[in-house]
């Protein structure tokens, strides 16, 4: 039995995401079909490779990736499929993957691209809006079945990278950028464990707010209280206790963030 993750931007009110689901199950009905995320943000291509990055990792080998965030559907943006290190990728190629790339290469995992141009793995009749139906899921379901990814397209390259941006090293600590907004309201930064070293954090900037030092875990602080922390994935966290810290602070995707670590707040140079 193979799994098969599915991440949209297609929302739960539509029916999109059954459909596809009915797809794959009709081809392949022994697959087994995990939801990581319908609710990406529309055409938010970066918000979507950000969920991969963080939820494929924790999948068995074998487990095939499906995910449709597809603002370029129909245009000459080319239908993918990916090995990355033991896992398979299928969706278009508009960056979605660069985290799971980023990571098979940092392990140095055996990685490989096809564009997918042999249309006997796809239905019969294919619209110009919902590849996701018609191209990537039933090419998931072949391969789930055991069609290798040699098959089902011609070798590619250059798959379409998202550039990330990266923290830097200011006089006073480390200089990053809001990158996600959780379900909470949290604002989670690019920021992590290792990118401020031995300097523990004495104040985060974001968004016209400071905050004095780091918490260990949300409940040490009182209801309300705007805090900085590090989330289970070791990255920085800006949260109100038992609130929203994207209401309380009006942060949004892209804004700046500075910590200051507390040896080079004393000493900039």
């Amino acid at each position: 039995m193979t799994i098969i993750t599915l991440t949209t931007d297609f929302g739960l009110k539509d029916g999109n995401t059954a459909v596809m689901k009915g797809v794959i199950l009709g081809i392949s009905p022994q697959a087994r079909l995990i939801d990581l995320s319908h609710l990406v943000g529309p055409q938010d291509v970066r918000q979507a490779a950000w969920i991969l990055g963080r939820a494929a990792p924790y999948f068995p080998d074998g487990t095939i990736h499906l995910a449709v965030v597809d603002p370029g559907v129909g245009t000459e943006r080319r239908p993918m499929a990916a090995r990355l290190g033991s896992h398979l990728f299928v969706g278009p190629d508009n960056g979605l993957m660069t985290r799971l790339l980023e990571r098979a290469e940092r392990l140095r995992q055996p990685t490989a691209f096809v564009h997918l141009d042999r249309r006997e793995w796809w239905l019969p009749e294919v619209s110009d809006v919902f590849h996701g139906r018609d191209v990537f899921a039933p090419v998931a379901a072949h391969l789930a079945n055991g069609v290798s990814l040699e098959q089902v397209g011609s070798p590619v390259a250059d798959p379409v990278r998202l550039l990330l941006p990266r923290p830097e090293i200011i006089p006073q600590g480390v200089r990053g950028i809001v990158e996600h907004i959780d379900h909470f309201g949290n604002v989670r930064t690019n920021i992590t464990r290792q990118d401020l070293g031995e300097g523990p954090p004495a104040v985060v900037r974001v968004a016209g707010a400071t905050i004095d030092g780091l918490a260990r875990t949300f409940g040490e602080r009182p209801a309300g209280e705007l805090i900085a922390l590090f989330g289970s994935y070791g990255d920085l966290i800006l949260a109100v206790v038992n609130g929203d810290a994207e209401a309380r602070l009006g942060a949004r995707v892209g804004d700046e963030v500075e910590v200051l670590t507390g040896k080079r707040a004393k000493d900039p140079g």
